[in-house]
């Protein structure tokens, strides 16, 4: 029996010789690495079991790389219950689908607080109709395009994208041709001549009566420019870019933002990465805010450079907090007029605490310097220097400020200033309040005249940037020039057909006219945290998000202070040494040293508990 036990082991070492020797000469002839004929033979006395093992291990290197096998798009809600786009990437790996990750993007429509009913009806059909055509276009043509292709190819992606998007508008362009030839062809009814009318008896001109000059009429504006065109289902373009980015990502067990950094780079990975400022916007008294005022759509707190990512955040969430604690109390007293009284009628109105779909509070306010006035208090009740450790810019909208019928920026319910006087009206406020350190869209992208103006009056010593007013990221690539409007700097956002090359292009033409670039975010923001890789992938000095207080922007933030935070441990956190802003000139500093003073008398004056309306005479 034991002799039998003995000849059936020997008979298995033999066998398991065989097989190794035969495993050797087959990879020998096809070109087996050095390191697995000695792994063949370090096996010899393992147990069958270890060396499947080894060799499963080793194989599983020499294996294939993961390919894409499916893409499905779906639509789902975004953060303010819209539809929009999710990708969801499956790859190949080692013979096996497998789902490796998931992007959401937001669609590029606006969010109007205050829209009627019939225009939020036809921009809701409009939004279905651009999802429903994006889920098509990843469910059925772009997965047949992609298919085989290795998510690492991000360049090859992003080509392949780009053909296959000029490829739809131009058969789009052929189709509307080809209907608009078929409408010239009918043949239709000439419609009867109708005489022309006898012409009126010429009317005597009255004679000017004397004293009365005539009144010039003003320099008539520039109509608005028709919006750039967006392609139905062009927002599949760029959430496929993304998805497929992170997919490489996740694959080579590295981070989203590093990914990116390297496709910035020339495919080397940076050795620093520094992290982007804080544009945080956190009271918002536009044209759909209860007050008069409409020139502030967003104010923005931006903490101070030197600051931490971590310590920024900490120093804007105390600020939203006094800021949601004053929802209740008077605003800060308007400017005494000439008569003597404030202006109120009915004494000091309370804020109104509505929160925004960005995130920030809605203000009734009826000055430009109520909001400001707001924050001074703030920041000295948390011991705060406005203008030191935090500073501001405004998001003006200028686009939303022109009333067309008059010709004129509606700064505020039934006050009207031409573009000339926006300008001093600009200069003024920074010479006031020289904590405001950037002008976001103070005037509509057709009055280049304007722009030119505020660019040599302010240039100096504010960041003038071209958001709204600047052209999509594919227009700016295609013309290669980025002086119109005149500005400091862009706001570039990742939507439609934008893929992560054409992200890399754009942020490195803006780079080399050393101009300021800032990631924004479009307004039906999605529940997803890739914009923040992206902006630290980019390298772009700003990120523009929403307050801290709804779940797809708390969850940007986090993201942030994850990504500081693995900079730290890695050791690989630059110094934010070129973000200094604008050193200011002696009339600046003087007007510096008022507002401190300001700032620092107390609380209570700012905000009065009691107003006495004092009689107005007839």
């Amino acid at each position: 029996m034991g002799e039998d036990s003995g000849s059936r082991s020997s008979g298995t070492a033999r066998e398991l010789r065989k097989l190794k020797q035969q495993a050797m000469e087959y990879y020998q002839e096809n070109g087996v690495p050095r390191r697995l004929e000695e792994l063949l033979n370090s096996t010899f006395y393992l147990q069958p079991a270890d060396v499947y093992g080894h060799l499963a291990n080793c194989f599983s290197k020499l294996a294939k790389p993961p390919t894409i096998c499916r893409i499905v798009g779906k639509s789902i809600l975004d953060g303010l219950g819209l539809p929009t786009l999710q990708v969801e990437i499956f790859c190949t790996v080692q013979n096996f689908p497998k789902s490796i990750c998931s992007v959401v993007v937001p669609t590029h429509f606006e969010v109007h607080e205050n829209a009627l009913p019939e225009l939020a009806e036809a921009e809701e059909a409009e939004r279905n109709q651009a999802v429903s055509t994006a889920v098509q276009w990843v469910n059925r043509s772009l997965t047949e395009e992609l298919q085989g292709v290795e998510p690492s190819s991000q360049v090859d992606v992003d080509h392949t994208l780009r053909t296959f998007f000029a490829n739809k508008v131009q058969e789009e362009k052929e189709k509307k041709e080809l209907e608009k030839n078929l409408e010239n062809s009918t043949v239709s009814i000439p419609a009867p001549v109708i005489p022309p009318p006898p012409p009126a008896p010429p009317t005597k001109k009255k004679p000017q009566k004397q004293g009365r000059k005539e009144t010039l009429t003003e320099k008539p504006i520039i109509p608005a420019e028709p919006a750039e065109p967006v392609f139905y289902g062009s927002m599949a373009i760029g959430a496929v870019s993304l998805a497929v980015a992170k997919t490489s990502a996740i694959l080579g067990n590295r981070p989203l933002y590093l990914n990116i950094a390297s496709l910035k780079h020339g495919q080397e990975e940076p050795a620093l990465l520094t992290m982007p400022l804080l544009m945080v916007a956190l009271i918002s008294c536009g044209k759909s805010s209860p007050g008069k005022l409409n020139l502030m759509k967003e104010v923005i707190c931006i903490p101070h450079p030197g600051l931490t990512t971590r310590q920024g955040v900490e120093m804007l969430l105390e600020i939203q907090k006094h800021v949601n604690r004053t929802a209740d109390t008077p605003l800060p007293p308007k400017a005494e007029t000439k008569k003597g009284h404030n202006g109120n009628k009915k004494g000091q109105q309370p804020i109104t605490g509505k929160m925004t779909h960005l995130g920030c509070l809605t203000v009734n306010c009826d000055t430009i310097e109520q909001p400001l006035l707001l924050l001074q208090g703030i920041c000295a009740s948390l011991e705060l220097e406005l203008g030191t450790d935090l500073h501001l810019a405004i998001n003006c909208a200028g686009h939303e400020l022109m009333d067309y019928s008059r010709g004129k920026y509606e700064v505020a319910m039934g006050t009207y200033k031409n573009a000339a006087e926006m300008v001093d009206l600009y200069v003024d406020l920074i010479s006031k309040y020289p904590a405001i350190i950037a002008l976001i869209d103070p005037f509509r992208k057709e009055d280049s005249e304007q722009w030119d103006s505020i660019y040599n009056a302010l240039g100096s010593r504010c960041y003038i940037i071209a958001g709204t007013a600047s052209k999509s990221i594919s227009k700016l690539l295609e013309c290669g020039d980025i002086s119109i409007p005149r500005s400091n700097g862009r706001i570039i956002k990742h939507t439609d057909q934008t893929t992560m090359s054409d992200l890399v292009e754009i942020t490195n033409l803006i780079d080399s006219k050393k101009h300021i670039t800032v990631l924004g975010s479009p307004d039906g923001e999605a529940t997803d945290d890739s914009l923040v890789d992206l902006a630290v992938g980019l390298s772009v000095r700003f990120i523009k998000l929403g307050g801290p207080s709804r779940g797809e922007w708390v969850m940007k933030y986090n993201r942030l202070l994850t990504i500081e935070e693995e900079l730290v441990q890695n050791g690989t956190l630059g110094p934010n040494e070129e973000h200094v802003f604008f050193y200011v000139n002696e009339e600046a500093e003087k007007a510096l040293e008022a507002a401190a003073g300001e700032l620092l008398e107390p609380v209570e004056p700012i905000f009065p508990t009691e107003v006495v309306e004092e009689p107005v005479s007839p």
